[in-house]
């Protein structure tokens, strides 16, 4: 095999330069987001206030990841071969920990949102519930405007090529088969649907929780996406676009939930409640947040 040094050299510092940018343009944003006073009334996810449901938060949010995407585009095919390659530090990692990333979406997010939800209404810790119905209502969410995307879209898979063709798109066959359902990554839209609300609704009640709970939570969010780039079923562009979809249903949810307080799907998952009727039976009771 003969190797195209002045080529290869030139796709690394590409590489370089694109991931510089990246750099730049997502602490960029993050600066920006976390000096916005969480008592904004523009923005709701953490208030209890009615508001414009998009808000400047938001905007600087779908910039940072529609940048993210395109500057991976270019770089997929590229991205792929590095980490397929059994000499590079990011193969030998993932190749212990990559299954066990993938555990923590599918079914890890629907087993801790079930839990937590079980035990919040059973122990009566509302706060508790909260988070487990929210986290698994934004998962949901997130899935199916993935199920969608991925249908209409039909990308085909990097396993299908080796990694070589990144630009296999069959618009519409996603729905007839999962080789062609690559964009955008479904582990990681659920990942970072939990991440993003466990963030938001433990933000609401303790505020300086985002600096510790965020972190963690879009650490490992961003594992999931990485092993799925590692085990070839993933572009990293299917991946950043996940991560948007993930990222806004777990944000919009919660700011929905706690903007309007008696919506139907609430009123039924978190206030129904089995109370004796008085004739030796039960009957179903409805509690109202004040």
């Amino acid at each position: 095999m003969h190797w195209n040094v002045a080529a290869t050299r030139s796709r690394a510092h590409r590489f370089s330069r694109a991931l510089a940018a990246l750099a730049v343009v997502t602490v960029e944003a993050q600066r920006v987001v976390a000096q916005t006073p969480v008592t904004d009334p523009r923005d709701t996810t953490h208030a209890q206030t009615q508001a414009p449901f998009f808000t400047e938060k938001d905007a600087i949010l779908a910039g940072a990841f529609v940048g993210t995407t395109l500057l991976m585009i270019p770089l997929d095919r590229h991205i792929a071969l590095r980490l397929q390659d059994p000499s590079t530090q990011a193969n030998r990692f993932f190749r212990n920990a990559a299954n066990g990333a993938e555990a923590i979406a599918s079914p890890g997010a629907y087993i801790i949102g079930g839990t937590l939800y079980a035990v919040g209404r059973i122990g009566k810790y509302d706060r508790v519930a909260d988070l487990g119905w929210h986290g698994t209502e934004a998962v949901l969410y997130a899935q199916g405007v993935t199920w969608v995307l991925k249908g209409i879209v039909g990308r085909g898979r990097p396993f299908l090529s080796g990694g070589h063709d990144a630009d296999n798109f069959r618009f519409w066959k996603g729905f007839s088969t999962g080789d062609y359902s690559s964009f955008p990554s479904g582990h990681t839209s659920t990942a970072f649907a939990a991440a993003s609300a466990v963030t938001n609704e433990t933000t609401r009640w303790w505020p300086r929780s985002v600096w510790i709970v965020g972190p963690l939570m879009y650490a490992g969010a961003t594992s999931v996406g990485l092993s799925r780039m590692y085990h070839n079923k993933h572009w990293a562009s299917d991946v950043a676009i996940g991560a948007a979809i993930g990222t806004f249903s777990g944000r919009k949810v919660v700011q929905y939930a706690h903007g309007h307080p008696g919506n139907l799907l609430d009123r039924v998952i978190l206030r129904t409640s089995l109370v004796p009727d008085g004739n030796g039976g039960v009957a179903l009771a409805f509690s109202f947040p004040k």
